[in-house]
């Protein structure tokens, strides 16, 4: 149960971030929202914790980690979101799971029975019906923009995995708090490569604060939290399924906060969603025996 707590819980968290990304991409560019939100999320789980030094680190494991689920990916999502709305760019990034699935099989030997395929594929049928069935509309859209959001969902579908494999034994404090500080000093040197350092004028208006602080503290450090805790205690495959709630959660936001209309086919998309997340996971999240602190596998 706690499980399932933490995954709604950060699909309310980022359902918002990609409208934040939105309203900081034109002043901060691209790497500028990495290297901001990584830094906030660093300076929020240094809040939350006395750093201490562990003996026996996998740097390696932590840095490919970090590159590939917060510096690369972030970065080619603000690419994507200077080119195609943060709505079609919350749908194409609810492919996660599907990617996420695939790179299991085909580079970590996971092995995922038919009812598990079945709810990732239902899943994504409930995000289809999010769009109105208007298939076409991602097609419609800049090719780069839709490139770059995809190869984002790749990165984060393989570090998922990766996490899961290598970084088991970690904290899981210690794998958000290395993920969020190599996304800040990557970022920084991209910016330094390249030129593109945001001004600090971008950083004063008030909308910009709120959308840094939402993306940086909330976005950020305590999603991570939530994320890296949900691949320790499920599997790569369940912490992924929260990119298929990321959309209701926007379309809720725009509601509460906006007085957005919600589609009438929508509450139909969330039927099939719970019912894909439901399918997919309900092998790899079940109570363990007291004392047995073994993670249940995605296998």
């Amino acid at each position: 149960m706690r499980l399932y707590a933490a995954l709604i819980t950060l699909s309310l968290i980022w359902g918002m971030s990609f409208y934040f990304i939105k309203v900081l991409v034109e002043g901060l560019g691209p790497w500028g929202i990495v290297f901001v939100r990584c830094t906030l999320g660093v300076v929020t789980l240094a809040v939350i914790i006395l750093i201490q030094r562990k003996k026996g680190l996998p740097l390696k494991s932590l840095l490919i980690v970090g590159c590939m689920n917060a510096l690369i990916p972030w970065g080619l999502i603000g690419i994507s979101e200077t080119r195609i709305s943060s709505a079609l760019a919350s749908m194409v990034n609810a492919t996660t799971p599907i990617f996420t699935s695939i790179i299991g099989v085909l580079l970590f030997s996971v092995v995922l029975n038919i009812r598990q395929w079945t709810g990732i594929f239902i899943g994504f049928a409930g995000i289809l019906l999010l769009t109105d069935l208007n298939i076409a509309q991602l097609f419609q859209e800049d090719l780069i923009g839709m490139g770059t959001m995809i190869l984002a969902t790749v990165c984060y579908g393989f570090s998922s995995q990766y996490s899961k494999r290598y970084l088991q034994d970690v904290s899981v404090m210690m794998v958000a708090l290395m993920t969020l500080l190599t996304g800040a000093i990557g970022s920084l040197v991209v910016m330094a490569i390249t030129d593109s350092f945001f001004p600090l004028h971008e950083m004063i208006a008030w909308n910009s604060v709120f959308a840094m602080v939402g993306l940086g503290v909330f976005g950020s450090g305590l999603a991570y939290l939530l994320f890296y805790y949900l691949i320790k205690e499920g599997s790569a495959e369940f912490a992924t399924f929260v990119t298929y709630l990321v959309p209701i959660t926007a379309m809720f936001w725009g509601w509460f906060l906006l007085d957005e209309q919600i589609p009438p086919l929508a509450i139909g998309g969330l039927a099939l969603i719970l019912a894909g997340v439901f399918l997919s996971t309900r092998k790899t999240v079940k109570k363990l025996p007291a004392g047995d602190h073994a993670v249940s596998s995605a296998k």
